[in-house]
């Protein structure tokens, strides 16, 4: 299925996940605007954008820079995409914190940054979503399989998350009569940089033995899942899917 003439604002999408559904994107002929939150992702961020342009020169992407955790900075950005594109068609939100922690050791200024960045910035963005894509158009968030897991130490990781399903169901009601679809893909422990961090060598390998071919969640194995909900998917509206090899199910 062709997206020429459409336009997909990913945040986070000039590196790990974000970059790989933006290859997938682009590869159908949207057009692409891309968020980085910080110039520490600056360089990764230009990389992923000239490969991108040189791979596909008749599709528009232009770089955006912003920390979204507060709402007017999510409202700013979103003009500032469909003023410079024309339009939005397709929303892709894959900027998230992760804190493994007890919650004993769990301060308030960490418990107001993971709600600020896994819940308020996806309420925000799906409210503006709401607000500028155009009718037929898609949005997605996300998540993490950790909503249906039952475990210790990740409290404010998956609490954080958790309201993104209920924000996607209701959003999804009310986008319907527009023909705009709102979902949350939900992926298994992935291997990338953000998860290494809060584990040991123990906790990794027991990750890996959860799911098929013991091994953690590819970034390629959710991109072309995004990619089919923008697509030829939009018959799902209002779920949550949990791409995870087995991980865990609810």
């Amino acid at each position: 299925m062709s997206l020429n003439g459409k336009v997909a604002f990913i945040t986070g999408g000039g590196k790990n996940l974000g970059a790989d559904i933006a290859r997938e994107l682009a590869a159908l002929g949207a057009s692409l605007a891309l968020h980085y939150n910080s110039p520490s992702s600056e360089a990764e961020s230009r990389k992923t954008a000239k490969d991108l342009a040189a791979a596909y020169p008749n599709i528009k992407i232009k770089l955006y820079q912003a920390d979204l955790t507060t709402a007017s900075a999510i409202e700013g950005i979103f003009t500032a995409v469909e003023k410079d594109f024309g339009r939005i068609d397709i929303v892709v939100n894959t900027i998230g914190k992760v804190l493994k922690k007890p919650i004993t050791d769990i301060s308030e200024k960490e418990y107001d940054d993971m709600f600020a960045i896994n819940s308020k910035s996806a309420f925000f963005i799906i409210k503006e979503a709401a607000k500028h894509v155009a009718d037929g158009g898609k949005i997605v968030t996300i998540a993490t399989s950790l909503l249906a897991a039952f475990t210790g130490y990740y409290t404010s990781y998956a609490g954080s998350k958790a309201p993104v399903e209920h924000f996607t169901r209701g959003a999804a009601k009310e986008l319907q009569a527009r023909g705009i679809s709102v979902n949350v893909v939900a992926p298994g422990p992935m291997d990338t940089p953000f998860f290494y961090p809060a584990e040991t060598d123990e906790t990794v390998a027991y990750h890996k033995s959860q799911a098929m071919g013991n091994r953690l969640t590819d970034t390629k194995d959710i991109s072309p899942i995004v990619r089919f909900l923008v697509t030829e998917g939009s018959w799902i509206n209002g779920q949550t899917i949990f791409p995870n090899g087995g991980y865990t199910t609810r």
